[in-house]
C-alpha cells in the first residue's frame, strides 16, 4: 500500500465521519421535541450497557481483522483473508448470542435494581438485538479496511446514519401513545433500523466483491493436502489465536472508556436518588445532560478529530526519520487550529446559552447546564490531538493510564457531589469539567515531556481574548440589538456577526492564515496561488 493510498482511505473516512456527525445531530434536536428530556434520559441510561457489550464483543476485532487481512493480501494469499473473515465471524457471532441472552435475561434486574428506574426495560429489550448486528459488520469493515478499500465501510455508515435517523423519529412517534418508556424504546428500535440497513450494505459489498472475485482468473498456487475435520479445527485455533493476540489489548484499552461511561450512568442514576431527586425528574436530568447538552459540546469535534486522524501519520512519517522539527511544527499547528476551530462555539454556547436550547430544542430550562459546561470545552477540544499524539508517538499506554486517572476522579466526584441535594445533576457536570481538565492536562504533561515540546500558552491567551470580545459581541447583538423577532433569526445573525467578527480578529493577531487555509481538506484548493 503506497502512501497517496493510506491518505485517500483517511480521507474517505474522515469526510465520512464529519457527515455521519453533522447527519447524527438531526435526531439528537428532534428526538427531545418528540419524547422531551425524560424519554431521552430513558433512552441514554440503558445505552452505556450496550457500549461495554459491544466493546467486549468487539472492540479490537475490526482491528485485528485488518491487520491480519492487509498482511493476507500483501502476501497473495486470498484463501487466508476469508478464513480470517470466517474465523471472526463465528467467534463474534457466538459471543454476540451469548451475551444476548445474558442481556435480556438481566434486563428486568439492571433497569429496577442499578440503574432505579424501571422503565428502561423496555429500552434494554429494543437494543438487544443490535448487539450480534454490530458485530458482524464490524468484522466486515475491518475485512475491507484490510483490503486497503474504505469505501464499503463509508458508504454502509452514511446509509446507516440515514437510516437510523428517519427510523429514531419514526417509531418513537408511533410508540410515544403507549408511553414515555415505549417512546423512549421505539427510538432504540430506530438506532437498531438503522444498524441493521448498515449490515446489510456492508453485506451487498461483500457479495459484489466476491462476484468480482470469482470473474478473475485464479493464482497459481501449491498443491495442497485434502483438508480434514482436525486440519480445518487447527486452522481455526490458529487463525483465532492470531486474531486474539491483536484484538485483546485494543480492547481492553476502549473498555476502560466503555465501562467509565457506564459507571458514569449508573453512579449517576444512584447518587440523585440518594440526593432526594424524585425518579423521573433524575431521568429527565440525565437525559438533558448526555443527551442534549454533550452533543451540543461535541458538535466541534467533527473538526478537532478530524484534525487528530490527519495528524497521526503525519507525526508517524516524522517520528520515523527522526525530524523532531517536523514533529514540533505539526503539533503546535495542531493545537493551534483545534483552539481556533473550538473557541468561537464555546464562546457562543456560554453567552447565548438559553437562545440556543430554546432554539434547538425548544426548552430554555437546561440552558444553565450548557452555560456551566462551554468555557471548559476548549479543553475537550485540544485533547483529541493531544491524545493522537501519543498514539502516533507509540505511547498508547500513557494516554490510556490519562484517561483511566481522570475516570476515576470522575466517578468519585459524581458519588460524592451528585449525592448532595445542593449539586444534584451539577454535581455530575462539575466532575465532568473536572475530567476533562484532568485528562487533557495529563495528555499535555506527557506530550511536553516525551517531546520537550512547549505548549502554546501565548496562542492560548490570544484566543481566550478573541472569544472574549466575540462573546461580548454578541450578547450585545442578540439582547441590545433587534435585528428580527424570529429567535432563529436574530440567534443567527448574532453568532454569524459575532463570527466575521472572531474570523477578522483571528487573522489580525495571527492565530490563522492562507497557509492554514491550505490544509483544509477538499476546500484548501481554492486558497492556493
Amino acid at each position: 500500500m503506497n502512501k497517496q493510498t493510506f491518505i485517500q482511505g483517511a480521507m474517505i473516512l474522515m469526510v465520512a465521519g464529519i457527515i455521519n456527525r453533522i447527519l447524527g445531530f438531526i435526531p439528537r434536536i428532534l428526538l427531545p421535541r418528540i419524547i422531551g428530556a425524560e424519554g431521552v434520559g430513558l433512552y441514554q441510561l440503558g445505552y452505556p450497557f450496550f457500549i461495554v457489550l459491544v466493546t467486549i464483543i468487539s472492540g479490537g476485532i475490526p482491528l485485528a481483522v485488518a491487520k491480519l487481512v492487509a498482511e493476507a493480501e500483501s502476501a497473495r494469499q486470498p484463501s487466508r483473508s476469508e478464513s480470517i473473515l470466517r474465523t471472526s465471524l463465528v467467534f463474534t457471532v457466538g459471543l454476540g448470542v451469548f451475551f444476548t441472552i445474558i442481556y435480556v435475561v438481566g434486563a428486568r434486574w439492571i433497569s429496577q435494581n442499578i440503574l432505579t428506574d424501571p422503565r428502561v426495560y423496555q429500552t434494554f429489550l429494543a437494543m438487544s438485538p443490535m448487539i450480534i448486528i454490530v458485530a458482524i459488520s464490524s468484522v466486515y469493515r475491518g475485512y475491507f479496511q484490510g483490503k486497503q478499500d474504505m469505501i464499503p465501510s463509508a458508504i454502509s455508515s452514511i446509509m446507516e446514519t440515514i437510516a437510523r435517523i428517519i427510523c429514531v423519529l419514526w417509531f418513537s412517534y408511533l410508540l410515544l401513545p403507549m408511553g414515555i418508556a415505549y417512546g423512549a424504546a421505539g427510538a432504540m428500535l430506530g438506532v437498531a433500523a438503522g444498524e441493521v440497513v448498515g449490515m446489510a450494505v456492508i453485506l451487498w459489498q461483500y457479495r459484489r466483491l466476491r462476484k468480482r472475485v470469482k470473474k478473475q482468473p485464479p493464482l497459481a498456487s501449491k498443491a495442497t493436502v485434502p483438508n480434514s475435520n482436525n486440519t480445518n479445527t487447527i486452522k481455526f485455533k490458529h487463525s483465532l489465536g492470531r486474531i486474539l493476540n491483536i484484538a485483546i489489548p485494543v480492547t481492553g484499552g476502549r473498555l476502560v472508556g466503555s465501562l467509565s461511561y457506564l459507571l458514569e450512568s449508573i453512579t449517576t442514576a444512584q447518587s440523585l436518588a440518594i440526593a432526594g431527586i424524585a425518579t423521573a425528574v433524575a431521568t429527565s436530568q440525565y437525559g438533558a445532560l448526555q443527551g442534549m447538552i454533550i452533543p451540543l459540546l461535541l458538535l466541534p469535534g467533527a473538526l478537532t478529530s478530524s484534525l487528530a486522524v490527519s495528524l497521526v501519520p503525519s507525526l508517524a512519517e516524522a517520528q520515523a526519520q527522526g525530524d523532531m522539527k517536523t514533529i514540533h511544527l505539526r503539533l503546535h499547528q495542531s493545537l493551534r487550529l483545534a483552539l481556533v476551530s473550538g473557541a468561537p462555539f464555546a464562546a457562543m454556547m456560554y453567552v447565548l446559552a438559553e437562545p440556543i436550547c430554546m432554539f434547538i430544542y425548544n426548552n430554555s430550562e437546561i440552558a444553565g447546564m450548557l452555560k456551566v459546561m462551554a468555557p471548559f470545552a476548549l479543553f475537550l477540544y485540544v485533547q483529541a490531538p493531544l491524545q493522537a499524539t501519543l498514539q502516533a508517538l507509540d505511547k498508547p499506554g500513557r494516554a490510556l493510564l490519562n484517561t483511566l486517572i481522570g475516570a476515576v476522579i470522575k466517578i468519585t466526584l459524581i458519588f460524592y457531589l451528585a449525592s448532595n441535594p445542593s449539586f444534584a445533576i451539577y454535581g455530575a457536570i462539575i466532575a465532568l469539567i473536572v475530567n476533562m481538565m484532568v485528562v487533557t492536562i495529563l495528555h499535555g504533561y506527557s506530550v511536553a515531556h516525551i517531546l520537550k515540546f512547549r505548549m502554546p500558552f501565548l496562542d492560548t491567551i490570544k484566543v481566550i481574548c478573541v472569544m472574549i470580545i466575540m462573546a461580548g459581541a454578541g450578547k450585545f447583538i442578540f439582547y441590545d440589538t433587534i435585528i428580527s423577532s424570529n429567535l432563529g433569526i436574530q440567534l443567527t445573525a448574532s453568532i454569524g456577526i459575532a463570527g466575521i467578527l472572531y474570523l477578522i480578529l483571528s487573522a489580525l493577531m495571527g492565530l490563522i492564515d492562507f497557509s492554514d487555509m491550505k490544509r483544509i481538506p477538499f476546500l484548501g484548493k481554492y486558497f492556493r496561488s
